[in-house]
């Protein structure tokens, strides 16, 4: 990224983004400045007092750090809806442009993680966000806006096989085009697997439904954990995004899907990404269509070959305990970003997510027991809570 500066100084500041940047293959996008970013310029002081935005400390620094990059005062900026971390965005309306302001507040959030899954998934072939200016020590960061229309908004319309083919695409991209062994993102590990795993009993069991387990139960869920991280550290290592679901998913004119919340990248079992867009948390499908998707999925990633000789039935295995895995965890993120965040949105998909949980459950004999745990303890806990 180069920036020029005007004759009067920075605020005549001209942002060019010419492919020096590290998303190079995109085109060329410029911001002109036409006016001093003077802070007491009326126009500031209109966008402050009128941006929807919240009078918090970091908002208004973020009011004043955009004119700076810009070399503008923007025409608006308005707050969109987030995610489950303490990120937040807005919309930057330039006049002829459209941006996304992020801002991750430091010793909560970090930048760098989602600058360096973003040059890998745009060098493999993934329309990821265009990274115009980043600011890391007071943590904002500007970059290219994909619009309005989720994949779980655009499916309610249908178009679905269109839009998971769309999907697997980019997911293959992802897997076969970054080296796994090189690519400098941490390991999806057994410490972090089993951390995830207990978010289940802390804060869904006992924190939300008020339930201790016993003795025997510890046990039982203890064995369940190292069974579901053993099957998933058997699988073969890819690039992981680990949210790679209906709600990151942005539909695109161009290079459909737009993918986003990549920052928590890992290196990981192969099955992951399927089951969070196949076994999504937010909108379900048949099984026969999951299977079906599943199953070519398989054939066309060993075309590359990478587990070339694994057979149908064991990758249905792994995906499903992979989706037992990631489901227990997703329950009891829920549950915590309810009691401890006050975000409360999450609680309706439960009962759907859950609902996962117990069919994988009923199908092996390895956790049939914690099937029959979830009927008898579980179960008539949220029964009575919706009766």
């Amino acid at each position: 990224m180069r920036k020029k500066r005007g004759r009067d100084g920075p605020g005549n500041a001209c942002i060019q983004l010419d492919g020096t940047d590290s998303h190079a293959t995109r085109k060329s996008y410029i911001i002109k400045n036409h006016e001093k970013s003077d802070h007491c310029n009326p126009r500031f002081a209109h966008l402050i007092n009128s941006s929807g935005i919240a009078t918090d400390d970091r908002s208004e620094t973020l009011l004043h750090w955009l004119p700076t990059v810009l070399g503008r005062i923007p025409d608006d900026v308005r707050p969109i809806s987030g995610d489950a971390s303490f990120r937040r965005y807005f919309r930057v309306s330039t006049g002829e442009s459209s941006l996304i302001a992020m801002d991750a507040p430091p010793g909560r959030e970090k930048l760098r993680p989602f600058i360096h899954a973003a040059g890998l998934l745009e060098k493999a072939g993934v329309n990821v966000p265009r990274i115009f200016a980043v600011d890391e020590t007071r943590g904002f960061l500007l970059m290219s806006d994909f619009g309005d229309v989720s994949y779980l908004q655009q499916l309610a319309a249908g178009d679905t096989e269109a839009l998971y083919a769309d999907a697997l695409e980019a997911l293959v991209r992802m897997q076969r085009g970054i080296d796994a062994a090189g690519c400098g993102l941490p390991a999806y590990d057994e410490t972090l697997l089993q951390r995830e795993l207990e978010l289940f009993p802390v804060w869904f069991l006992a924190g939300l439904l008020g339930l201790e387990l016993n003795a025997a139960e510890e046990s039982l869920y203890r064995r369940l954990s190292l069974s579901l991280t053993e099957s998933a550290l058997q699988q073969p290592a890819v690039v992981v995004h680990r949210d790679f679901h209906s709600r990151n998913l942005m539909v695109t004119g161009e290079r459909n899907p737009g993918v986003l919340d990549f920052q928590d990248a890992v290196v990981g079992p192969v099955t992951y990404d399927l089951v969070s867009l196949l076994r999504d948390c937010y909108i379900a499908w048949p099984e026969a269509r999951v299977r079906r998707w599943l199953d070519d999925y398989r054939q066309r990633f060993a075309e590359g070959g990478a587990h070339a000789e694994t057979d149908g039935e064991t990758f249905q295995r792994w995906f499903d305990l992979m989706g037992l895995q990631r489901h227990l965890k997703a329950i009891g993120i829920f549950a915590r970003l309810h009691l401890r965040d006050g975000k409360s949105g999450y609680l309706p998909d439960i009962p759907r997510t859950l609902r996962y949980v117990l069919d994988v459950a009923g199908r092996y004999p390895e956790t049939a027991e914690f099937r029959r745990f979830l009927d008898v303890r579980v179960c008539p806990f949220l029964n009575e809570a919706a009766a």
